[in-house]
């Protein structure tokens, strides 16, 4: 049983192993105006998230996965819920009120428009991410038929997705797994003819947990990694060999780097068989943000 709800934007929340911080979310996505469905995609939790939910959150709906599946948990929660449109959270992030009527409105404007970025807060103190002033001054500009600007980046926790185009487009990407995995959806949506824009009157607020310097270099790893399998699943050879060539040269002296590309080089087979390069006209848009030559 769900509660009742009065928004076409549901809620997608992907968590693992985070009960505590879980439940603060939890606790201000319940208090929205908007009163969205939430669907919660448990990763196969070890911790007591799945006591937590049946004591204090019976009524919001959980999908409990046999195993992590990472950022394809997101994939799961769009095909459960029946909203036109799903935002997502993580468990440490949620939206402000307002922000989900705002995003409907959008959406419903604007019928090409597949994901909408939102503008960040993080921390009780409400800092502005930096990524924010990144996408709003996205090179790309806007475009008639979309609010904004057009990007091709984003960041997961603070996206409206129109679940038709998100479906369409295959959602996040397997060969990813978890990490930096939103150009490559951006990617995915924009060849399928799908807008992707940055709004900043959709608000979205952003409580990461403070990162050990062991986690904050293994998530760099990461991040390094997925950034070289998305240039290899889309971006032309030439590209992808010469990202290659950089973080081969990286790795001789820097641990994180060797631990990118290693894990990198492990996941190439895969990404070569999923491998489609992005049309002529998209590919000069990622050209345009990454800067490199025409």
């Amino acid at each position: 049983m769900t509660h009742t709800t009065h928004s076409r934007t549901g809620v997608v929340i992907a968590t693992r192993d985070r009960a505590p911080r879980l439940a603060r979310t939890l606790d201000h996505l319940l208090a929205l105006p908007e009163r969205p469905e939430i669907l919660v995609v448990d990763n196969a939790s070890r911790d007591d998230t799945p006591a937590l939910l049946a004591r204090h959150h019976p009524r919001v709906r959980t999908l409990r996965l046999p195993a992590n599946r990472g950022a394809l948990a997101r994939t799961e929660g769009v095909r459960a819920l029946g909203t036109p449109y799903v935002a997502f959270s993580d468990d440490d992030s949620w939206w402000a009120p307002g922000a989900l009527e705002r995003a409907a409105r959008h959406l419903d404007a604007h019928p090409r428009l597949g994901l909408l970025s939102a503008r960040t807060l993080v921390g009780p103190a409400a800092e502005p991410d930096p990524l924010n002033d990144v996408l709003a001054g996205s090179p790309l500009g806007p475009a008639e038929d979309l609010p904004g600007v057009q990007v091709l980046g984003f960041l997961a926790c603070a996206s409206v997705v129109r679940r038709d185009a998100y479906l369409d487009a295959g959602g996040f990407h397997p060969v990813l797994f978890f990490g930096g995995e939103e150009t490559l959806l951006a990617y995915d949506l924009a060849a399928r003819g799908w807008g992707v824009t940055h709004c900043p009157d959709v608000v979205a607020h952003h409580h990461p947990p403070p990162a050990p310097p062991a986690s904050r270099a293994g998530r760099s790893a990461l991040f390094r990694r997925n950034a070289l399998l998305t240039d290899w699943l889309r971006r032309p050879l030439p590209h992808a060999l010469a990202r290659t060539r950089d973080l081969a040269a990286e790795a001789r002296h820097d641990p994180q780097a060797r631990s990118a590309l290693r894990q990198a080089l492990v996941r190439l087979p895969a990404a070569l068989r999923a491998r489609r390069p992005l049309p002529p006209y998209l590919e000069e848009a990622a050209r345009t943000l990454d800067g490199a030559p025409r």
